[in-house]
């Protein structure tokens, strides 16, 4: 099992530690790619990588709002879209963030 995410066509964040990116998904949804996930406590991020085998890079462009379980709240959401050391990108700057 490994720590695992998934954006669905509704704008769901779902993660969890998984098999595969398909046992997050629900009956009916739709997913828009996925990746690993990690927090980083002493910079309050939680940081996502890499993409999904199943589903492909998170196609953030096909959601506005990213809604994401209220547990999270107060953390910064970042992705890496190509290694760790590279640039990350703040999903609040190109996303609303709704806490559900």
């Amino acid at each position: 099992m490994y720590p695992k995410f998934i954006i669905t066509a509704t704008g769901d964040f779902r993660l969890g530690m998984v098999t595969l990116h398909k046992h997050l998904l629900e009956p009916g949804d739709t997913c828009r790619g996925g990746g690993y996930y990690e927090f980083n406590y002493l910079q309050g991020t939680l940081e996502l990588l890499g993409e999904s085998s199943d589903f492909g890079r998170p196609q953030w462009d096909s959601i506005d709002t990213l809604r994401v379980p209220e547990p999270y709240r107060g953390l910064s959401i970042v992705y890496f879209p190509g290694s760790r050391n590279g640039y990350a990108v703040n999903l609040a700057d190109i996303l609303k963030i709704e806490y559900i």
